[in-house]
Formats: structure tokens, sequence, C-alpha cells
């Protein structure tokens, strides 16, 4: 038996076309999320500052609303000139974010990234990165997003982080529709299991970022990073490993790495990090690979 995976149930992360580590052309992103055969398209003011949400304003502009869904996050407020932080990882777009989980705060947000969208709703709306404000975004955050999901300017609420611990008290603290959990239900770390199956209890649906763990999965060596940082000895022969196993089953690992969290029960889709033509033609080439059943029992993972 082989298993496919829906082109339905993936989505175009906007990390990379907001200038993730190198910069991107305008309309080399506009003309990838043109290609893009996928319905969910999820972004953040944080992804180059801001110029992200802007291009996939552009880009969505002629297609008709309830043929995708689209996806933002709130907590860094985007700042023009020189107050604020630098958005790390990101090239200088001459704007910087401020952290804010207060209810102002995301109420504002909220009306920035519907402007640099150029849409008057929100399918999904993520706190994003909470790790070292989760009283702000207790008492902030949360219920505001709560209330605009009451007056429907938002589909959907729910937590973005690259943890597990965090999210599992939230969704046990407030009624929250979807978790985008990155890099902690993967090939190669599964920590995450006891949220994923916490939101299949309570209802929640996944959204499964980091898939190839910041790239170590997409073509494990020495130079590969893992969580954004270089790879470990210990991770690095695990990643080898798995690719081993995929190459003897004639499944390239990358494909194997971006199917794998769609076979949860809580996971309602994979996103994926595009910046290009090229990359969107890979990334749905990947998913849609059949791919043996027999293959996934033995594909162990790293970290547990």
């Amino acid at each position: 038996m082989t298993v496919v995976a829906p082109l339905s149930r993936v989505g175009f992360g906007g990390a990379p076309i907001g200038g993730l580590f190198s910069p991107v052309a305008d309309d080399e992103a506009i003309a990838a999320i043109d290609a893009a055969w996928v319905r969910i398209f999820d972004t953040a003011p944080l992804y180059g500052t801001g110029s992200s949400e802007r291009l996939f304003g552009r880009a969505l502009a002629g297609r008709q609303r309830d043929q995708f869904r689209l996806s933002t996050k709130v907590g860094r407020l985007v700042i023009e000139g020189t107050d604020g932080v630098v958005a790390e990882n990101f090239v200088e777009q001459g704007r910087r974010i401020r952290w804010d989980f207060s209810a102002d705060g995301v109420r504002r947000s909220i009306d920035a990234s519907l402007d640099r969208l150029g849409v008057d709703r929100l399918d999904t709306v993520f706190v994003h990165d909470p790790d070292d404000h989760e009283d702000d975004a207790v008492a902030g955050a949360f219920p505001a997003l709560l209330a605009l999901r009451d007056e429907g300017v938002i589909g959907a609420i729910g937590v973005g982080m690259n943890q597990w611990q965090m999210p599992l008290r939230f969704v046990r603290q407030f009624p929250l529709d979807v978790v985008l959990l990155a890099g902690r239900w993967t090939l190669l770390d599964r920590t995450g299991e006891v949220l994923m199956d916490e939101c299949v209890d309570r209802g929640v649906r996944v959204f499964i970022g980091g898939a190839l763990n910041s790239g170590v999965l997409a073509a494990p060596s020495e130079s590969s990073t893992f969580d954004y940082a270089p790879v470990t000895p210990t991770v690095l022969a695990g990643a080898r490993r798995l690719q081993g196993q995929c190459e003897a089953a004639g499944v390239p690992l990358i494909a194997a790495a971006l199917q794998f969290g769609l076979r949860h029960p809580a996971v309602d889709a994979v996103l994926v990090g595009m910046r290009n033509r090229a990359e969107v033609a890979a990334a749905v080439a990947n998913v849609s690979l059949p791919i043996p059943d027999g293959l996934w029992p033995e594909l162990a993972p790293v970290l547990t």
C-alpha cells in the first residue's frame, strides 16, 4: 500500500519570501505564490517586518477569497524607523519589530495585517512565540483574539511556537482551534507527542511547521542546521540513518519528512517554506510522491 499526501493539506509558509536568511525579489516571490497549487497561506508581521504579508496581499488579490485559507500572527508589531529591534534572521527592510502581547497590541497588529494583506477577515490568527511573554499572552492576547473571533474578524485562533510545553498549557486553558507546532513533530524530533495527543482529545487541529528541522532533513551534512543551529553529531547520525532507510525504499528523505506529520490524526496541514517557482514545484512533487506504507514503522526518531 502507498500513501500520497493531498495538496489541500499543504500550506505555503511565508517566512522565506519575507527574506529569511537571504533576499527574495518581489516578482520572484509573487511568481512563487501564483504557482502554488496549495490553498493554505501562512505569514506573520515578523517575516520581513511586513513584507511577506504585503507580497501575499498582492499575489492573492486576484483569487476568490473563499478559495484559500489565510493565517497570520500577533505578538510583534512592525515599527517604522530605528525604534524596536531588528527581525532576527531576516534581511533588513528598513523596519523593526516590537514585542506586544497586550489586547491593544493584538488589535493594532491585526488592523495592520489586514491592511497589508488587503483583506477584511483572517481565517486564522496565531499568538506568535510568546516564550518569554506567557503572562502577557494569557492576560491580553488570547482574550483579545477570543473577542475578535466572536466578532467574526477571525475564523480561528491558536498559538504558534517551536516548543510543545507552553502550547499544551494554552490548549488546556483556552478554547483554541489550532496549534502551529514547529519542529517538535518531525521524523527526527517527536518530543511533541503529548501535545499532539492532547489536541486529538480536545478537537484542536494542528499545523506542522519546521518539518525539515531547519534544513537537516533536506540533505544531511556536517554543514546542516538543526533548529537554526549547527547540527550535532548525534542528530546528524540520526538524520543520515533516516536518509539511508528512505533511499533503500526508493524514497527521498525530504519527501518522507514533509509527509510524516500528515499521518497524525490531529494534523490539518504541513506548512512548507518556499521562495520561488522551483521550490514550489519541488515541494509539490515531494508531498505528492507515493510512499510505501511499510516504510514508516522503520523510521525511528532521534529525539522523543
